[in-house]
């Protein structure tokens, strides 16, 4: 009996110099996680045993668990390098249409030949399908899916809206609102520019004149002129009326309070023409030409200092290039365009378990879910218990270092420790064979 007694602690500790030999070979694997192997005394025993002379029968591996703990961050410079701080496991497929799903801590993605999102094993990795606001649309592994980096430019928006805020000063020369001319400087007060696209994207400069009315100290007329030909103001309201000049162009009235405060309308829009139409005509071909766009000043001030524009932006974009993606805390993925729009794509689909240690290792720090560790639960990141992920960051092996080399001597001793009982026992094996 001794003899297997000390072979069953030769076994052991050749098993504790296993793992201990392969934490030592991933201690540079992305997202690994360092193993333990734990072990269980052997003790049998019967009704007519007398437990309090028994002395045992050996030891016997109970288990190979591994760690779960926190590796250390390596930061890159590579958007699709990610890593979780906190509990969750990345979730990837084998394929486009495959629910064989796994589960991963190691974030070392990037584009496959589709522009889709993969490891270096060429596994998708899974994300949920978001709103237009980012928002999460479902938050299950059953409806989640790879994602394919979009190489199209982003669709264009025809402006529909400028805001605009100016201070026109209360000091400025009147001039007569009926002989306001585009083409001469000397009818007008003050002018600003900003640029619009329609419906294909193409940009044209939308021009604001201000004409201070001599008739009246204050009230300003304003007129609309797209690249170069005037476009009449069709929907002036209270407070709003219409003012025509002699080329027949029709703008609003502006009206001020004694204070310099701005007499706003109920409704402060300035409804221009279509930019179709044949006094305006400034549409490119193809484009749609109905659009309107209307101009809403917001709050714009009669003060004594100098002309300022404060405020003036649209609603509209141009045709836009992808220039980068983003990812998160949360796993929202955002591509950016050229045009300076941003368009959400998904979400990062994150799951844990109740039992990670019940997790079925595949190889390439990868896991399968089984009866162990129960069903995985799906979440995103930064939410609830699940960890943040970081993009441009890599979890290092969670493998320390000196501490496996210390148990590598302890491993390596006890296994001369019982090669040595195994030696003793052959010894006196021999001793009473040789007795006569």
């Amino acid at each position: 009996m001794s003899f297997n007694i000390a072979l069953s602690g030769i076994s052991a500790a050749k098993k504790d110099l296993d793992v201990t030999a392969n934490n030592i070979a991933n201690v540079n694997t992305i997202g690994f996680k360092e193993s333990r192997a734990e072990f269980a005394d052997v003790y049998a025993s019967s009704l007519f045993t007398n437990s309090s002379t028994k002395a045992g029968d050996g030891v016997t591996t109970a288990q190979v668990a591994q760690q779960f703990h926190q590796g250390s961050l390596s930061f890159t410079n590579n958007a699709l390098d990610l890593a979780i701080t906190g509990p969750g496991f990345f979730v990837t497929s084998d394929g486009l249409d495959s629910k064989d799903l796994t589960f991963t801590r190691a974030g070392a993605f990037k584009l496959n030949n589709e522009n889709f999102i993969v490891d270096s094993n060429g596994n998708y990795l899974q994300t949920y399908p978001v709103n237009n606001d980012g928002t999460s649309a479902a938050i299950n592994l059953t409806s989640t899916s790879g994602m394919q980096i979009p190489e199209t430019a982003g669709v264009p928006v025809k402006t529909g809206m400028v805001n605009m805020a100016a201070n026109l000063p209360a000091n400025a020369t009147g001039k007569t609102v009926a002989n306001f001319d585009i083409s001469d400087p000397a009818t007008y007060n003050h002018s600003t520019s900003i640029t619009i696209y329609d419906s294909l994207g193409e940009a044209h400069v939308q021009t604001s004149y201000f004409v201070k009315d001599d008739t009246a100290p204050n009230q300003w007329a304003m007129f609309t002129a797209v690249d170069g030909k005037k476009v009449d103001a069709v929907a002036p309201t209270t407070n709003l009326t219409a003012a025509t000049a002699g080329t027949n162009h029709v703008g609003a009235v502006v009206n001020f309070t004694n204070s310099g405060v701005y007499q706003q309308p109920a409704n402060p829009d300035i409804v221009l023409e279509p930019l179709g139409t044949p006094g305006a005509g400034v549409y490119s071909s193809g484009a749609d030409g109905t659009q309107n766009v209307n101009v809403r000043l917001e709050g714009p001030t009669q003060f004594s200092s100098g002309f300022e524009v404060t405020s003036l932006e649209q609603d509209g974009l141009t045709v836009g290039r992808l220039t980068g993606v983003e990812i998160g805390p949360d796993g929202l993925v955002k591509a950016t365009y050229s045009n300076g729009s941003s368009q959400p794509l998904g979400r990062v689909a994150m799951a844990r378990f109740r039992n990670e240690q019940g997790l079925t290792q595949i190889g390439n720090t990868s896991w399968k879910a089984s009866q162990g560790s129960g069903e995985p639960l799906a979440g995103e990141g930064d939410s609830g218990t699940f960890g943040t992920i970081k993009s441009a960051a890599l979890e290092q092996a969670n493998v320390d270092l000196t501490t496996e080399l210390v148990d590598l001597i302890a491993a390596q001793r006890n296994f001369q420790a019982n090669s040595r009982a195994l030696e003793v026992n052959q010894t006196l094996s021999q001793t009473i064979l040789q007795i006569r």
